[in-house]
């Protein structure tokens, strides 16, 4: 592994956790496709640190140290999906009549495993607006056990300040978690600003193509981190190879795509906001966010997410995203191709509307995830669509 102090991020993402295959010299990490390995003799059992696949593989582990360069941590692990990572992730630091505080706004996957699986097994969640650190403060239990924050939020893009929650937590030891899915580690590193652990879908802009799907941990703790890897372990939950193999690849692009599709989005989003048809538009680079000088504080870009509303309400945007073009229509975010998606439908169908409308998920919001295309085109297609309204 790289110096972290000697070379910059954009080096570390090429080179970090990939070595030459010492048997061949390939230049890509080899796709360990086997579930067991054989060992030298009885005392010597698992001095190459692999017995099986589900515990430990080669091609995993190379991206766990890549990732673990990328966000400044002491290690990594990687999962079959994003809910798999932050499934374990709870299961591992909450136990029957612990508290947890969770932001009000996140994932829809995240607010359904712990709202209506994890609450079953007597674990209690507070859905709290953490974009204030008084309103942690005043939901702290003795009991309280975890704070799990996702800034930018899903889809609504408030934000939380990483550094002052996770001053908090510190002060009870509580670990703090970040879903650091929407701006990567090239734009944001939660352990730098305290955090104990920073969360992926790598589903999203880390891996990037749309090929697979697949999660990760980093922790700042060796004990959290083994923890994690040990209900990894027992729920089978791990990243397979080819996954990391794709990952891998798409992680060496990382700061060149996010930095294009941040790009693409501030455009898009100042044309949104000039357009007649449009109610309303979210973007944390735009002056009339609420947030702009956290976002310009705690994070090096805006990143690539943004929502707008339409005139005209839900029937409207509907017309709106089935004229679309260029913009697919998809349930994902982060890849090089532009998605549009109707959130109160897809990504948080489960949520019910009244707890979605008191956290600022509208029926009419449209989520777009902006893509590696030309931003004349993808404009030019948003135009079209807007002006047949």
């Amino acid at each position: 592994m790289s110096d972290k102090t000697k070379h910059s991020f954009q080096t570390r993402e090429v080179h970090d956790g990939v070595v030459p295959d010492p048997t061949t010299g390939a230049i890509l990490t080899p796709i360990y496709q086997t579930t067991t390995y054989v060992q030298e003799s009885v005392d010597q059992y698992l001095d190459k640190g692999y017995s099986y696949s589900r515990s430990g593989n080669p091609t995993v582990a190379a991206l766990e140290d890549k990732i673990t360069s990328l966000e400044n941590g002491i290690g990594s692990a990687c999962f079959a999906t994003g809910m798999a990572a932050t499934s374990a992730t709870m299961m591992a630091l909450l136990n029957h009549g612990d508290h947890c505080i969770l932001s009000d706004v996140v994932y829809g996957g995240t607010h359904r495993l712990s709202t209506q699986v994890l609450s079953r097994f007597g674990v209690d969640f507070s859905l709290v607006d953490t974009s204030d650190p008084a309103n942690v403060v005043q939901a702290l239990r003795p009991e309280t056990r975890l704070i799990f924050t996702e800034t930018p939020a899903n889809p609504t893009l408030k934000l939380t300040d990483i550094a002052a929650v996770s001053e908090i937590a510190s002060e009870k030891q509580i670990p703090h978690v970040v879903d650091n899915t929407f701006l990567t580690p090239y734009f944001q590193r939660p352990l730098d600003l305290g955090a104990d652990i920073s969360l992926h879908s790598t589903t999203k802009f880390m891996e990037g193509h749309n090929i697979s799907v697949g999660g990760s941990i980093t922790a700042n703790n060796k004990d959290l981190l083994e923890s994690i890897k040990f209900v990894r372990n027992c729920l089978g939950s791990n990243m397979t190879p080819m996954v990391a193999f794709y990952t891998l690849q798409g992680c060496k692009t990382l700061s060149t795509r996010i930095r294009a599709q941040s790009e693409n989005a501030a455009r898009i989003a100042d044309f949104l906001a000039m357009h007649n048809a449009v109610e309303r538009v979210c973007y944390p680079g735009l002056d009339s966010f609420p947030q702009k000088e956290l976002a310009t504080r705690q994070a090096s870009g805006f990143g690539s997410m943004l929502w707008f509303e339409v005139k005209g309400g839900v029937e409207a945007g509907k017309q709106l995203m089935n004229t679309l073009q260029l913009w697919s229509l998809a349930e994902n975010l982060g890849s090089v191709e532009s998605l549009v998606t109707h959130s109160v439908t897809m990504t948080h169908a489960d949520m019910p509307r009244e707890e979605r409308m008191s956290v600022g998920i509208t029926d009419g919001l449209v989520r777009l995830s902006t893509g590696l295309e030309s931003a004349e085109d993808l404009i030019s297609d948003l135009k079209q669509a807007l002006d047949r309204l």
